[in-house]
Order: C-alpha cells, then sequence, then structure tokens
C-alpha cells in the first residue's frame, strides 16, 4: 500500500424503515468520536437510491492520512478480547438494531484525488446527487485506469456537468478495482448525463477507449445524509446529537 490517503468504504445494510436513524447514528453518535479518538474524518455517508442499487443501503466513507494512521485506529479497536473499542459498546448496541451487515473495503486514494478538508474549503457543498462508480479491471491495471481517468474522463466527465469527489483504488486485492464518486448540481444534469454515457459524447468516447482495460462497471446514485460534511461543509459534532426516537 503506497504512501497518501487512505480510506474504509463502507456499503451497509440497513434493517428495515432504519435508514434515517442509521444516518444520524453514523453522523452524530460516531463521527465525533472517530475524529477524537482516531484521527478519523468522516468523508461522506450517503443513502443509496434505491431504484439504481440495493436497498436499503448506505454508503459510509472515512478518510485516514496514511496507513499509518489507519492501523493506530485498528489498534485502538482490537485491543479489546471483543474485537470492539469498550468505549464504544452502546453505539454497537444501537447500530446492531439498525443495520444487518455489510461489506468493506480498502482504499487508496489518487495523489489527484482531494481530501474531504479540501472539498469543504473549496465550497463543494449542495451537491443534489452524486454518482457511484465500482469499476472492475484487468488484474495490475487500476493505476493504468486512474490515469486515463486524470487525463480524459475528468474533464469529459466535467463537460456533461458532473465534477470529481473521489477516485480511489482497492487496496489489499489484486490491483483489479476502482471507485469513483461524482456530485451533480440537479437531477436534470444526471439525466442529461445518462444520455450523454450511450454515445455521442466526450464521456462515451473515453468509455470505449478504456474499454480493454475494464471488465465490469456499475453505477448507482446516492444522497447526503443530512449531517454529511459534503452537505454541512463540516465535520459532524457532538452538538448535532438528538434522540433517534425523533427521527
Amino acid at each position: 500500500m503506497s504512501e497518501g490517503r487512505v480510506y474504509i468504504h463502507e456499503l451497509v445494510d440497513i434493517s428495515g424503515n432504519n435508514r434515517a436513524r442509521y444516518l444520524h447514528h453514523i453522523t452524530a453518535n460516531w463521527a465525533p468520536i472517530g475524529r477524537a479518538e482516531r484521527g478519523q474524518l468522516c468523508f461522506g455517508v450517503w443513502g443509496v437510491v434505491g431504484s439504481t442499487g440495493r436497498w436499503p443501503q448506505v454508503v459510509n466513507l472515512w478518510e485516514y492520512e496514511s496507513v499509518d494512521a489507519l492501523a493506530a485506529s485498528f489498534a485502538v479497536e482490537l485491543a479489546s478480547p471483543t474485537m470492539q473499542d469498550p468505549s464504544l459498546a452502546e453505539w454497537w448496541a444501537v447500530a446492531e438494531s439498525l443495520r444487518s451487515g455489510g461489506t468493506d473495503r480498502i482504499l487508496v486514494a489518487a495523489e489527484w484525488s482531494p481530501s474531504v478538508t479540501e472539498l469543504c474549503a473549496e465550497g463543494a457543498t449542495g451537491a443534489a446527487g452524486y454518482c457511484h462508480e465500482l469499476v472492475g479491471c484487468r488484474p495490475g491495471s487500476a493505476a493504468e485506469l486512474l490515469e486515463s481517468i486524470r487525463a480524459s474522463a475528468l474533464p469529459a466527465y466535467a463537460e456533461a456537468g458532473l465534477d470529481l469527489v473521489a477516485a480511489f483504488r482497492r487496496a489489499m486485492a489484486d490491483d483489479d478495482e476502482v471507485i469513483l464518486i461524482w456530485s451533480f448540481r440537479d437531477w436534470a444534469t444526471w439525466s442529461r448525463f445518462e444520455q450523454l454515457v450511450d454515445g455521442g459524447s466526450a464521456v462515451a468516447a473515453w468509455r470505449a477507449a478504456v474499454r480493454p482495460l475494464v471488465t465490469s462497471w456499475e453505477r448507482v446514485l446516492l444522497v447526503d445524509a443530512e449531517l454529511a460534511p459534503l452537505r454541512t461543509g463540516r465535520q459532524p459534532a457532538v452538538s448535532d446529537r438528538r434522540p433517534l426516537g425523533e427521527i
């Protein structure tokens, strides 16, 4: 794993009609603790638009300044025989009633992918929604695909009205997966983008050019949680908490 920012990317399956409660529980009740105790920043918390993917599901993205910082966080979390941070026992008990499981990945940011602090400082907030692209590629080619994204996809997507939020390759795997997150300002922009993907655009031309590298491509839509940094422009705080029964 190379130097630079790393991330925990979580796909969380929600139990029943608890998505709003979980979104608040993860942002207001966990994110401030993670920042204070582990130097972990909340990059994003989103609800998956169910018509485009698995439902009900949430995507969490946590930022660490380096793999050393991630290792230090693991040391805190896994020091107990229960493999859970004792200070989070109450949080885990509540979370268990709101979710049923999920899948996590460790991601490495491309050098040109912005941090959450940079995005908030630049005012990259207030998007109507996000495109989350999970791109499988030939083993060993994730870095090559990311370079093509930097050189060609960034301007093509920008022309279509989408702005880059994040670009990653998956760590601890066969260098065969890339995750991209793009924001759009309104739903009409997303509609135009989807039409451009099918042909006659710079986006379609780029996708055709990288087709020899790509083995799979899935795009789902996301919407920010109420307290997510890319909605509010700041990290969630303890003062944001309110009883889950009020949500």
